[in-house]
């Protein structure tokens, strides 16, 4: 096998290196002014400090843009309420313009998934086409959207009168209460005072419209004599 090939470069010359700036160039530098010499400065870093400021003003963008709330995607309506409204009174009208119902209360949140209103310290005050007046109170209340039916709990208690002209009074710390067909039903214990006569049972279903009164479970009553309540 013939010996490998050999090549030989002439030595190259020696090139001195430096790092920073020649000798002429940093002493030009030392005589110019302070300000010329920042000035020189703040133009080296000014690409780095504004992509700085660029990254601090999306941060505080993105911390203070409000959060806009989208419905879910399939259009199921929000449990939550949609408006609420403080010392607030309502009041509905048929449409002959007559008063039908008037509600008032603390407070009243209503809830879009069930067309529902909750009312703290509720007062509603119905008003059938015949004139008959009745009025519902308690602590706290659910109505449907019309408010023709009220669900009335803790104090819970229903005035109106019967229909011989006496007054009746329901109270329970629940009573259901339909408006538009004057019925009053609960299965808690309930008393009713009807004139002078007080009645009390476990439970009660009262129809104002058919002139029907059911007492539920163990019932007492205390009626006065005929002549006590045709004086009365």
């Amino acid at each position: 096998m013939p010996p490998p090939a050999e090549l030989h470069l002439p030595d190259l010359p020696e090139v001195p290196l430096s790092l920073g700036l020649p000798p002429a160039m940093a002493a030009d530098r030392r005589r110019q002014p302070w300000h010329a010499r920042l000035a020189e400065q703040l133009s080296t870093y000014l690409p780095l400090l504004l992509m700085a400021l660029l990254a601090l003003g999306t941060w505080w963008l993105v911390m203070h843009t409000p959060v806009v709330t989208t419905p879910p995607p399939d259009g199921t309506p929000r449990s939550d309420p949609d408006y609420t409204m403080s010392q607030f009174a309502i009041e509905r009208f048929d449409r002959s313009g007559h008063l039908r119902v008037r509600v008032e209360g603390v407070q009243l949140r209503h809830y879009p998934d069930t067309d529902r209103y909750e009312i703290d310290e509720a007062r509603i005050r119905s008003i059938t086409p015949e004139g008959q007046v009745t009025v519902a109170t308690a602590r706290r209340a659910l109505a449907n959207g019309d408010i023709s039916e009220v669900q009335l709990h803790g104090g819970a208690q229903v005035d109106s009168r019967t229909p011989q002209g006496r007054p009746l009074e329901i109270r329970s710390e629940f009573l259901h209460a339909f408006l538009v067909t004057e019925r009053v039903v609960t299965h808690l214990p309930v008393r009713v005072r009807d004139g002078i006569n007080t009645l009390s049972a476990d439970g009660l279903s009262y129809d104002h419209g058919e002139r029907r009164l059911e007492l539920r479970g163990r019932s007492r009553a205390l009626l006065a004599p005929p002549a006590a309540q045709v004086q009365r």
